[in-house]
């Protein structure tokens, strides 16, 4: 009988999946792991509350409250995407640390900046509308750089390979984007701090359209050219919408002073143009890479024929 029953547990010990042991009961008999055990062992660890993830929310929380803030509050709204720009730096240390990376947390991280930095080009686009198509065009590349290479990577590369995963025989300027955290926090960072400028910059415009003072006297219209704050008053008197259009860009004129946004944006302008050339690279290899993919699937379907 004891032959026997070893012959079992040793039978029972094949059929459990490797690296684990078959659990057994107090006699030393092999005990069935239910379907429905198994699940409960998966649904103990809840990734939508890793602490990578919380800040990912807390990230989102804080965009959506600059874009409450944008249209009137230039320093609130700078402090609020700021903050939120920076603790992309903290989630990914935090899951490096914690050891709680997840599939779900890199797209949250990228879906975010993707959208945060979409919605400040957006309003850039209104307050400088001769550029309009050009932010339009930077929101475009964006997006297409970083979801062509998303799915370039889960479709060449598999399913457990990452996007920051890139090999130098590929490229190496992306190898050293996405491997070098120093390079990467450096561009991604002084990519916002341009736009941030361009924000900051669009609050102080020396000069209106001249159809915006049309009713208000000569020495007040010189005075809001030099700088004099526009009162909600003032506002209701001109404009039968206080949040008109007309109505936002009189109350945002000459309520920054525009040196330092000017400063900030000169010294991140390089960084911004580089980020921009590696999005463009970053397009380009993605594509060429799905098209290998294409290539040798319609070479081995040709030799199936």
């Amino acid at each position: 009988m004891s032959g026997a029953r070893t012959r079992r547990q040793a039978a029972a010990e094949l059929k459990a999946p490797e690296g684990q042991s078959t659990p057994h009961d107090g006699n030393g008999k092999a005990t069935q792991v239910t379907p429905s055990a198994a699940a409960e062992t998966e649904r103990s660890e809840n990734v939508f509350l890793f602490w990578p993830n919380i800040i990912g929310y807390w990230r989102i929380v804080l965009a959506i409250a600059s874009l409450y803030y944008m249209n009137l509050h230039p320093r609130t709204c700078s402090l609020l995407y700021s903050v939120s720009c920076l603790l992309d730096a903290l989630d990914g240390y935090a899951a490096r640390y914690l050891d709680q990376s997840t599939r779900f947390g890199a797209v949250l991280d990228m879906v975010t900046d993707r959208c945060t930095t979409a919605c400040l080009l957006v309003f850039l686009s209104s307050s400088f509308p001769r550029w309009a198509i050009l932010f339009q065009g930077l929101i475009s590349l964006d997006f297409s750089s970083h979801y062509i290479h998303m799915f370039a990577t889960l479709a060449m590369g598999g399913s457990d390979t990452s996007h920051k995963n890139v090999d130098a025989s590929r490229s190496k300027i992306l190898n050293l984007y996405y491997t070098n955290r120093t390079v990467l926090f450096v561009c991604c960072a002084l990519n916002e701090v341009f736009f941030i400028a361009l924000y900051l910059l669009s609050f102080s415009s020396p000069t209106l359209s001249p159809n915006l003072l049309k009713g208000v006297p000569k020495h007040a219209a010189e005075a809001i050219h030099q700088g004099a704050q526009v009162n909600s008053s003032l506002l209701s008197h001109l404009f039968t919408n206080p949040y008109s259009a007309g109505a936002l860009e009189l109350a945002r004129a000459n309520k920054m002073d525009s040196f330092w946004p000017w400063v900030i944006a000169g010294v991140s302008f390089p960084v911004m143009a580089l980020k921009q050339i590696i999005n463009v690279i970053q397009l380009i290899k993605a594509s060429r890479w799905l098209a290998e993919g294409d290539v040798r699937a319609r070479r081995e379907r040709k030799k199936k024929l």
